[in-house]
């Protein structure tokens, strides 16, 4: 039996399954050395009117934004403008000088200058100090009073510098906490390039590379082809959620790097192909495979390791933006040393192995996102399959 049809009779199942338990519809694409080895649509992307997922289908791909952002980053480190070792504050000012929460034995919280600047790589790395808003510290509590209405309020410049005004949560470099630091390197693609964020992807990424549908906000005529997100209750009742597409809006200015995005599985597909091949699609060069490879080592010490303590991310590393496959034994998984990618808030998926040539783009719209079932499995199937 050829990979292909071995693949087919393994994926294909696990995608209906995961369709009886969680989205209402999902796409997957594999493509393995070149050649793509499985493409499929299962369900819906509304369920209400019946419509199904099709090729066309845009999804809000969340975190996934974060390769793309990381990626436009590394462009113009490529060009010299910065260093990975810089202070964050040479190229925005309102970092020059930034604050810590410090705790003592008993707990008493003391705001104190940061020993060490934020440098640049600890926004890629998410060393910088700077997290999502939450109730875990009050650090979280300051950004999520800031953010909550940042998307009718603010632009990726302004976002950058309210967010400067936030106490970090501990001092930068030292500790792992995932949060907005790829929001504020979209800020720094802006200020090194001179472009608003959106317009820098789309000249030096989205049109070389052939990704049409890729884009911060969704277009009038374009609407009915947007997947329907859906929440789904323990008992299983999906109810769509329209709670979080104020960013997707004409008139919002906020262009987030580290959530913003919406595409499709094609275009996603093109950019991971882009990447897989060292940078470079049809022509078109991005980046060069010895950047692409810094972006795929781990950067993380041991502290921070035991910090990036995500159940389903045993095994990884974490390398500029992307999770970084370092002990395959560790986390029961049969990929590549080197493997890496990310995924999105809403269940989407991105695996990138330059060993084997080989990508995995997976699209969903679910809160929540089942994203520890559903993504090593997908993994380990695609994997099983291969010769």
């Amino acid at each position: 039996m050829s990979r292909n049809n071995r693949l087919a009779e393994r994926l294909t199942p696990l995608l209906k399954s995961m369709t009886e338990k969680g989205p209402a519809g999902c796409a997957c694409t594999v493509v393995h050395r070149g050649e793509a080895i499985y493409e499929e649509t299962v369900g819906y992307a509304d369920l209400e009117r019946k419509k199904e997922i099709g090729p066309d289908t845009i999804y809000r791909i969340y975190s996934m934004t974060k390769v793309v952002t990381c990626a436009a980053a590394l462009m113009l480190y490529e060009k010299g403008l910065y260093l990975l070792n810089d202070p964050l504050g040479e190229y925005l000012p309102e970092f020059r000088n930034p604050q810590v929460y410090k705790y003592n034995e008993f707990g008493v919280k003391t705001v104190a200058p940061a020993v060490n600047p934020i440098r640049i790589k600890d926004l890629f790395m998410m060393t910088s100090g700077i997290t999502y808003g939450g109730d875990g510290t009050e650090t979280e509590r300051q950004t999520r009073a800031i953010m909550h209405n940042a998307a009718e309020t603010m632009d990726t410049r302004s976002a950058a510098k309210a967010l400067a005004g936030v106490p970090l949560a501990f001092e930068p470099g030292t500790r792992w906490k995932y949060g907005l630091s790829h929001d504020v390197l979209a800020a720094l693609v802006e200020v090194l390039s001179g472009q608003s964020f959106g317009e820098f992807l789309q000249k030096h990424i989205f049109e070389p590379l052939g990704m049409k549908d890729t884009f911060f906000r969704i277009p009038d005529d374009q609407r009915d082809r947007l997947c329907t997100m859906y929440d789904r209750a323990e008992d299983g009742t999906m109810t769509p959620n329209a709670r979080l597409d104020a960013c997707y809006q004409p008139d919002c200015r906020l262009e987030s790097g580290g959530a913003g995005l919406l595409s499709t599985i094609g275009d996603y597909t093109r950019f991971a192909q882009a990447l897989v091949r060292g940078g470079e699609l049809d022509g078109a060069r991005i980046l060069s495979p010895k950047t692409l490879q810094l972006m795929a080592t781990n950067h993380l010490n041991g502290q921070q390791l035991r910090d990036y303590d995500w159940s389903h991310m045993g095994g990884y590393g974490y390398g500029l933006g992307v999770r970084t496959l370092i002990d395959p034994a560790a986390g029961g998984i049969n990929g590549s040393i080197g493997e890496f990618g990310w995924a999105g808030m809403a269940g989407s998926y991105l695996l990138i192995d330059p060993k084997e040539e080989l990508t995995i783009v997976y699209m969903q719209q679910l809160l929540p996102s089942r994203e520890p079932f559903i993504h090593p499995r997908l993994r380990s199937v695609v994997y099983g399959a291969l010769d």
